[in-house]
């Protein structure tokens, strides 16, 4: 084995030359292998995730619960999670085999694909390197870990920290911008794991497909939210507020507008206002850079419709109060673009048939959001279109269940993880087949005699 060396990582062909090499070496293939690399992550978390939440706040002026709530608290129980149950997905699993098979016997197993690149993002630039970085090491790959560099404190602290608490010989951490990216694509990598917006997911795919490297997109679009006439009111006021305040809306999963049924849209609107307004104290709420400020900003004055709450937002401090707005323009560019920021719109629609009608308009969700009290709208919600995940009754808790797959669908993303799904996607499930030689009948080869023949014919 050889080790990384500052030599050996001067160049994306450099890193993947020196990862395969390790990889061949067999070292990531062993159980306790990927077990003490897990539990590396765990002590990293433990030990230093004051470095990281300090990151976060200078990436994203977080405030440091924010940091742990939303970034950091999820990732431990997947180590865990990934932990107990690895010895489970390692093993092989036997499968029956048809009558003209027999007496063989049938199993696949999971192997690694070699080595593989986890994209990461920066609106939770800790959380969404972790989740896939745990998967891949359950699957007993070697990894390059790309952090984004629009999040440059947490890269830098990811870099620094993850050699100390995994294998520097099998994970490597490469900062850089989309060119650096590209570079490490272009190197015939096992597997492309990207977390972040349609578009750029459309230039790694693009990258990708030269070398037909299979890529895993996690991605966004409008999630949305209906609201039907049976909800309870308040209780779906709480937890759109909650969702869409988390991380300033700068979530995949967040709460991208609401669908509210105009037999309790002037009940409900109140609600949601007042209820928005109390969990964010009326501060400004921070975003993440002046040019993506300056594209909300575009989106409110642009939308049409009546402004609730807020709407100043300053661009040059890129900060925004919540911002509410009712009945935007059907052609505006906030009904046509994920949001990505502390913007809700609010849209009357003329009950549940509506309301999935206008999802159906749109591309495919990420998520969608249904808040009901009546069986028969759950029913036909989930029946009525196509979404990476539906949550009744709350927003984004999905992501909790480590036995979900979470993914997209469309242009929302292609492929799933968390728990056994990141497992498979990080592994080949090779099927293996294992004939006896004790017994082999003559009528199984050519020529083939008319009696075989005609018993053949009896299968169709």
């Amino acid at each position: 084995m050889t080790a990384l060396t500052e030599e050996t990582t001067s160049s994306p062909a450099a890193v993947v030359g020196a990862l395969r090499r390790v990889f061949a070496s067999g070292q990531t293939r062993d159980h306790a292998w990927r077990d003490a690399q897990l539990a590396g992550l765990g002590r990293l978390l433990s030990e230093r995730g004051d470095d990281l939440v300090a990151a976060l706040a200078a990436d994203l002026r977080r405030t440091e619960f924010e940091s742990i709530m939303f970034d950091l608290v999820s990732i431990t129980p997947e180590i865990k999670h990934a932990r107990n149950k690895l010895k489970r997905w390692m093993m092989p699993r036997r499968v029956s085999v048809p009558l003209n098979v027999k007496p063989g016997k049938a199993w696949y197993t999971y192997e690694p694909l070699g080595v593989v690149m986890v994209i990461g993002a920066w609106n939770y630039p800790v959380n969404l390197t972790f989740m896939p970085l745990i998967a891949a090491l359950a699957a007993g790959n070697c990894v390059v870990v790309k952090p984004s560099e629009v999040a440059s404190h947490t890269s830098a602290a990811l870099a620094e920290l993850l050699p100390l608490y995994v294998d520097p010989e099998a994970v490597v951490v490469v900062e850089g911008g989309a060119e650096v990216t590209l570079d490490l694509i272009d190197q015939n990598l096992d597997h492309v794991f990207f977390t972040g917006s349609p578009t750029v997911g459309s230039a790694i795919m693009a990258a990708a497909s030269k070398h037909l490297t299979p890529v895993t997109l996690e991605l966004g679009g409008k999630c949305p939210v209906i609201v039907t006439e049976s909800a309870r009111l308040d209780v779906a006021a709480r937890r759109i507020a909650f969702g869409k305040l988390a991380n300033s809306g700068q979530t995949c999963v967040a709460p991208d507008y609401v669908m509210v049924d105009r037999k309790v849209r002037d009940e409900f609107v109140p609600l949601l206002v007042k209820t928005l307004e109390e969990f964010s104290e009326g501060r400004r709420l921070p975003i993440v850079n002046q040019r993506h400020a300056a594209r909300i900003e575009a989106l409110v004055a642009s939308a049409g419709g009546q402004v609730v709450t807020g709407g100043d937002v300053d661009v040059e401090n890129a900060s925004a109060p919540i911002t509410v707005v009712l009945d935007p323009a059907p052609g505006s560019a906030i009904m046509a673009e994920e949001i990505f920021g502390p913007v809700l719109p609010v849209v009357t629609v003329e009950g549940l048939d509506d309301a999935i009608g206008r999802v159906n308009a749109g591309t495919k969700p990420l998520a969608s959001y249904l808040f009901t009290q009546d069986r028969s709208d759950e029913e036909r919600s989930l029946a009525g279109f196509s979404a990476g995940a539906t949550v009744i009754n709350h927003v984004m808790m999905h992501m909790a269940v480590h036995d979900l797959p979470f993914g997209g669908v469309g242009t929302s993303g292609t492929g799933r993880y968390h728990g056994h799904w990141g497992f498979e996607t990080f592994s080949h499930a090779k099927a293996i087949l294992r004939q006896q030689t004790r017994i082999d009948p003559r009528l199984m080869y050519p020529p083939y005699s008319p009696r075989f023949q005609k018993m053949v014919r009896k299968q169709l």
